[in-house]
Order: structure tokens, then C-alpha cells, then sequence
């Protein structure tokens, strides 16, 4: 049985929207303060300090001094993973913004655990009809054009062993393995993959890897597009403008983990 595909709920609440987005926030990337929670949620500092205040009592969050929040003992992770993390945000996503108003649609940068693939960074377009942000949101790897480009870096052998490890309850998504293998190969020769619909009805998207200096792939960097909007002729000069901004991203992240 496919796992239904995600559309906002009919009735959003915005202010669990914003306090779930800042707990992602605070369990991926560390500390931040008051300031900086208003600015990634786009409300007011009053605003903000209420939601990371509620996080705090709900234990989600810990205040510590000098007006910083960082992750709470529900959210708490590996320190190196937060880091790793905050570290590839930090070094796309002035290049997420070009490369937005270079397309003039929405970008995505999505890291893959498991089977599962979640978007650290988005960046909307400025657009009236556009994909919104996806920041936070996970979805089963295969069904993302990001998700594709890291699961094709797998060997055949861990891939299924991958979806082989998941439990029952976890497994209401599977793909049909060899056919996913087949398709992943031809992912992993073109060096793109395109998402037509799997993910949301109306809307492609399209992906390029970003590696490390040692070749490992680390983040999907994709646009996503009003389906309407989508002219595949000009899918030549789109991957090569992802690839333009993913080899920017890359070079900067070298930069920084050398200093």
C-alpha cells in the first residue's frame, strides 16, 4: 500500500508549523537566539521568543546564557551531526538564493538517513504560483529527486539491505526494488534525476548531487516547479545551472573545512 502523498492540511495552524520548524531547526543545526528564530520563521522576536519559550517548557529546547536556545533532551543528537549539518546549511544557501533568482523557482538541499530523505534548507521563490518551503519535512527517499540522487550512490547490495532492515510498520512505502535499481543507475550515469509528481501532484522537481572533497555525495540540490511551468526543453540548461550552484556550494564547503 503507497503512503499517501503529503499536502498541507486543510486547516494549518501556523504556530505549531512555526514551533515544529524550530525544533528541526534546534535538533540539525544547534543554537540560535531569539533574533535569528524570527528571521528563518519570518514573524515578529516577540513571536519567536514565545514559540522557543514553549519549547523550553515542553523540554524540546534548553535556554542557555547569552540569549542562545539549542536542543532540548527530547531533540538532543550527536554534537558531529549538528555540526556537519549547520556547516552544509551555512555554506548553500547563499548559493540556494542565486541560483533562485537565476531559475526564478524554489530550491531545495535534501540529505538522505536510511530510506528517508529530509530537506535541511529551502528557499521560495518570489513567484505568486511557486512551491513552498519544505524545510523540515521528510519523505521516503525514492519519491524526492534528492532522495534518488543519494540512494543511486548505494551499492546494490546496501540498498537492499537498506529497505531490507526496516520493520513492517515502516515498510507501508516500499518500491519495487528492481526496478529502483534500474532507475537509479540511470540516475547515477546522467548525474541528475527528475521528480514528476511522486512526491506532490503538480509539481517537478530537479536534482543534482553535492560531494565533498573526497567525491561522497552529501545533499540532493534541486528546484521544484509548478508542473504547469515545466517545459522539459529546457531541462539541459536547468541541470547545468544546479550544476554551476552545486559546484559553488562545494568549493565553499572546502573552504570552510579548511579553515
Amino acid at each position: 500500500m503507497e503512503k499517501p502523498q503529503k499536502t498541507p492540511p486543510a486547516y494549518a495552524i501556523a504556530s505549531v508549523d512555526h514551533a515544529l520548524r524550530l525544533a528541526t531547526i534546534l535538533q540539525l543545526e544547534g543554537n540560535l537566539t531569539v533574533a535569528e528564530a524570527a528571521e528563518r520563521l519570518g514573524v515578529a522576536r516577540s513571536t519567536a521568543h514565545r514559540l522557543l519559550q514553549m519549547l523550553v517548557y515542553r523540554d524540546f529546547a534548553v535556554q542557555h546564557p547569552g540569549r542562545q536556545y539549542g536542543a532540548g533532551p527530547v531533540l538532543e543528537l550527536a554534537e558531529h551531526s549538528r555540526s556537519a549539518t549547520s556547516l552544509l546549511r551555512s555554506a548553500a544557501l547563499p548559493h540556494m538564493e542565486l541560483l533562485v533568482q537565476a531559475v526564478g523557482e524554489s530550491a531545495n538541499l535534501t540529505i538522505r538517513t536510511g530510506v528517508e530523505a529530509r530537506f535541511i534548507v529551502s528557499v521560495e521563490s518570489a513567484q505568486v504560483l511557486r512551491v513552498g518551503s519544505r524545510e523540515g519535512m521528510v519523505f521516503p527517499a525514492h519519491r524526492l529527486s534528492g532522495g534518488l540522487l543519494l540512494l543511486a550512490e548505494l551499492s546494490a547490495d546496501e540498498l537492499g539491505q537498506a529497505y531490507e532492515s526496516r520493520s513492517d510498520a515502516d515498510a507501508t512505502d516500499q518500491p519495487d526494488l528492481p526496478k529502483l535499481r534500474a532507475e537509479l543507475a540511470r540516475i547515477h550515469k546522467q548525474g541528475f534525476a527528475v521528480n514528476q509528481g511522486r512526491s506532490e501532484r503538480g509539481v517537478v522537481a530537479v536534482g543534482v548531487p553535492v560531494r565533498d572533497a573526497n567525491g561522497k555525495a552529501l545533499a540532493g540540490l534541486s528546484v521544484s516547479i509548478p508542473s504547469v511551468r515545466y517545459d522539459r526543453q529546457q531541462l539541459p540548461s536547468l541541470v547545468a545551472t544546479l550544476r554551476m550552484a552545486a559546484d559553488r556550494i562545494e568549493a565553499d564547503l572546502a573552504r570552510r573545512t579548511l579553515i
